[in-house]
């Protein structure tokens, strides 16, 4: 069964579309009609001038009927229009079939006018059905078989060709009918098809782009100009490129810190694929992050749409991260269970060592239990700090919206009044009013535990340990913890942020561990350098360790606040 134009029309899939495309040849073949009346008013005006025997009325309906096709144009309304022929079929098709047979009939001047009905026929087959265009065509080859047959009658001397003639136009126009109708179909159903396509390719893309937008890994898309055509959100964090600031499309050379990535567009570009490469990202003033790089080369679409190279970026923090997980799961369940077992026995060694101390007199005895507690007192410091990595690990807190700056502030007050630094702590604190996600007892322990670490290997000079804080449009928000220490070995640095490993025998080595843990539950990370810094008038060289911090949530005050502040930067 064949699928009609009305069919179409209804139809649900680009209806408005549909529509449209119906009402505006609905208009171009009613503005033939109007041409076709002005000639024909036109000819008929002419003749009746130039021949006497010309019927008055012919003039007249000539122009009823160019008036009949301007109302039919200006008055039929739009929802009339844009529908298949019905009923309406009449102010159209069978006003002309009426008028063109009536001057068939009569055959004024000898002129010809069977080529009219083709009009008609014409409209009834692009804008009907099939049945209306042959039902049309019909009629049409009727009027022009009849008009001969009468005129033969009339005029005994004609030949019986003039029949003939009359019947091939007949089966030319229902010819005509069939062929029109049937392109009209067949151009329908392609378009029909092509409307699904789209639709198809459409719910495609909007799926691929959220899946793309909820991926971990980074995807990068750049053409020939190294242009970033689209990048999801955590490319853009592993680029340190701000979604609420910098442009949607971007160029990888806009920045030295993209150099390598560039580079690799390059060789990808030009028919090289990259398999896996590791990347750093230097950015300015801090540390290198680290990411795994594989990239892939789409075909070209043709010769001017070159091929893209799509880049897929790993952040080796997650990847490092999933590997610590498994290698200390088993360990962290160890840990906690051996540390549960400690706890009692260490308690009673406590509660019998103060027992012990309401009979002890002499000095050597006095000193034994020194000893006793002291070393009591450590066990129960490492105790605790097994059981916090395992509520660390164990038990996730929903993250705060801080200050940086004022948390920053008050905790660093309340750590140098207990430690009694004095000078030796210097506060840098440029972050202003930003905010971070955080929980409020973890960035205290995070804080405590860095200043604690610094301030064993610090100098007694004025500023010996800084602590600074710092963000930009293009950079995380950062907090800075230096101090002017002795550099650390190699072997030191490559163990650093693991657990149970110290440099001092008499550390748990769990205090960079818990601060690693808790920076990355709360999606930020922790990284250590050799950096030099200046306080007053003294340059010193000494060991940083930053930790980068996951922006809250911007709301539209403070977007259009970063957006006016960077008007003057």
């Amino acid at each position: 069964m064949t699928d009609s134009p009305s069919a179409y029309w209804r139809g649900n899939d680009a209806r408005a579309a549909a529509s449209n495309s119906a009402a505006r040849l609905w208009s171009m073949l009613m503005m033939a009609r109007i041409l076709l009346a002005v000639a024909i008013v036109a000819t008929h005006t002419t003749a009746d001038r130039l021949a006497e025997n010309m019927p008055g009325w012919t003039l007249w309906a000539s122009i009823a009927y160019l008036m009949a096709t301007l109302a039919t144009r200006l008055l039929t309304p739009h929802r009339i229009r844009s529908q298949p022929l019905g009923w309406h079929w009449l102010h159209s098709c069978g006003v002309d079939l009426l008028y063109f047979g009536a001057l068939l009939l009569v055959q004024l001047a000898g002129i010809n006018y069977a080529p009219l009905l083709v009009l008609p026929v014409l409209t009834a087959a692009v804008l009907g059905s099939r049945a209306l265009a042959l039902g049309t065509a019909a009629l049409a080859a009727l009027l022009v078989i009849g008009a001969a047959y009468a005129t033969e009658q009339t005029t005994p001397w004609l030949h019986a060709s003039v029949l003939f003639q009359a019947g091939v136009t007949g089966a030319g126009l229902l010819a005509l009918a069939w062929l029109i109708n049937h392109l009209v179909q067949r151009t329908v159903r392609e378009q029909k098809s092509a409307d699904a396509s789209r639709s198809q390719a459409q719910l495609q893309t909007l799926v691929n782009n959220l899946v793309i937008e909820a991926m971990s890994d980074g995807v990068l898309i750049v053409d020939s100009g190294l242009v970033v055509r689209s990048a999801n959100p955590a490319a853009r964090e592993l680029l340190g490129s701000d979604q609420e600031i910098t442009a949607s499309q971007f160029s990888l050379s806009g920045r030295p810190s993209w150099t390598q990535l560039a580079d690799i567009a390059k060789d990808t570009l030009a028919g090289e694929p990259l398999t896996r490469k590791i990347v750093d990202v230097q950015w300015q003033g801090s540390t290198a992050s680290r990411m795994l790089v594989r990239t892939e080369r789409t075909p070209p679409i043709d010769a001017q749409t070159p091929g893209l190279c799509v880049m897929f970026l790993q952040d080796l923090r997650a990847i490092e991260a999933q590997m610590r997980a498994e290698k200390l799961a088993s360990m962290g369940r160890m840990s906690a269970a051996v540390a549960h077992e400690l706890r009692n026995p260490l308690a009673a060694i406590s509660q019998a060592n103060a027992l012990l101390d309401e009979d002890l007199e002499p000095e050597a005895q006095e000193r034994m239990r020194a000893i006793v507690a002291h070393n009591a007192r450590r066990l129960e410091r490492i105790v605790d700090d097994i059981l916090d990595v395992s509520r660390v690990q164990v038990n996730p807190i929903e993250s705060q919206t801080l200050i940086l700056d004022h948390e920053v502030e008050d905790f660093c007050a309340e750590w140098s009044q207990q430690n009694r630094v004095g000078l030796r702590l210097a506060l840098t604190l440029q972050a202003g009013d930003t905010r971070i996600q955080f929980v409020r007892d973890h960035l205290r322990r995070l804080l405590v535990n860095l200043l604690d670490n610094a301030a064993r290997y610090a100098s007694d000079r004025q500023g010996a340990i800084q602590v600074v804080s710092s963000t930009s449009a293009y950079r995380p928000t950062m907090l800075l913890v230096w101090s002017d220490g002795a550099p650390m070995e190699a072997a030191v640095q490559r163990h650093l942020f693991e657990p149970f490993f110290s440099s001092e025998s008499r550390s748990s080595g769990l205090g960079l561990f818990i601060c690693r843990q808790l920076c990355e539950q709360h999606e930020a990370t922790i990284s250590y350098d050799r950096t030099t810094r200046r306080h007053r008038n003294r340059v010193a060289t000494g060991n940083e360790f930053e930790v980068r911090f996951r922006r809250a949530q911007a709301t539209p005050a403070t977007l259009a606040a970063a957006g006016f502040a960077t008007m003057f930067e």
